[in-house]
């Protein structure tokens, strides 16, 4: 069965490059688009990301999108290309505040410590990607939100949006990556993107982001390896012993030539089976 597929990662390779899921975020979308999906794609347009080079296009729609944040009226825009020499279209998500600085280390400063305000920031991005879709005059079925840095986007989505009539329906399937300290995600931001999470999270200040995301996803996807035994760290997370139903090990994701093309048909399999 064709899906329409919201593929919202924070790297695709060329345009963004720090670890495996830059090459996963570029190959499994085109392979998911030969496999006769509908796949459009979201990525943080990044103040090193050539507007020229790549031909960033102005669509019309796409400025000036409205949304809440920390209790204010926000507004982010966006612009068109296409991962290249593939016609699988990106959408690039521009706000000046939480993207454009940006190094191309993403998610740490220069000294190797991780940035503090990463927890808002993709926060901030979880709200702003879910609101573009009325403005796309495009529905998908399911939104893959892609490792720690999508993390907050089931939730987002099932407590501010599944109600609303276009967005009702529409499933979230969270892919897990890796498993470390960027992760980790500060209470603060939830309540920023005006989720109610006191029964999870208690007086927790900080907890890892997949915690919050396998309460609210429809399937989470563990792209496993043999080396770091991903699958075996994720499944020590309190909240995983009581979702286990939810999940799918995809194995093979670690090895030095990945085969994406087998990546893309194993996570097709789990989105078929979610939308039959």
């Amino acid at each position: 069965m064709s899906l329409k597929l919201f593929y919202i990662t924070t790297e695709i390779t060329p345009f963004a490059n720090t670890y495996s899921l830059a090459d996963f975020s570029a190959k499994v979308p085109l392979a998911l688009q030969t496999m006769g999906h509908d796949v459009r794609t979201m990525l943080p347009k990044y103040g090193f990301v050539s507007q020229r080079k790549y031909i960033l296009r102005e669509v019309i729609r796409l400025r000036e999108i409205p949304f809440t944040f920390d209790g204010k009226d926000q507004m982010a825009s966006a612009k068109s290309a296409f991962i290249p020499k593939t016609r699988v279209q990106v959408y690039f998500l521009e706000h000046d505040h939480w993207f454009k600085p940006l190094t191309n280390l993403l998610y740490k400063s220069k000294n190797g410590r991780v940035l503090a305000d990463n927890s808002d920031r993709y926060s901030f991005y979880a709200n702003a990607s879910i609101a573009t879709l009325p403005h796309l005059f495009w529905k998908p079925d399911i939104l893959l939100c892609n490792d720690w840095q999508s993390s907050v986007i089931p939730a987002v989505y099932k407590q501010l949006y599944a109600d609303q009539d276009f967005y009702k329906d529409i499933k979230t399937v969270v892919l897990i990556h890796s498993l470390d300290e960027y992760s980790k995600f500060e209470v603060d931001a939830y309540k920023k993107s005006g989720l109610d999470l006191e029964k999870i999270l208690g007086k927790k200040k900080k907890i890892n982001g997949f915690e919050i995301a396998v309460e609210f996803a429809d399937a989470v996807v563990v792209l496993d390896d043999a080396k770091k035994k991903l699958s075996q760290k994720i499944m020590k997370l309190e909240s995983f012993k009581k979702a286990k139903k939810k999940l799918t090990l995809i194995q093979g994701a670690d090895t030095e030539n990945p085969d994406h093309h087998q990546l893309a048909a194993s996570l097709n399999e789990t989105l078929q089976k979610l939308s039959s």
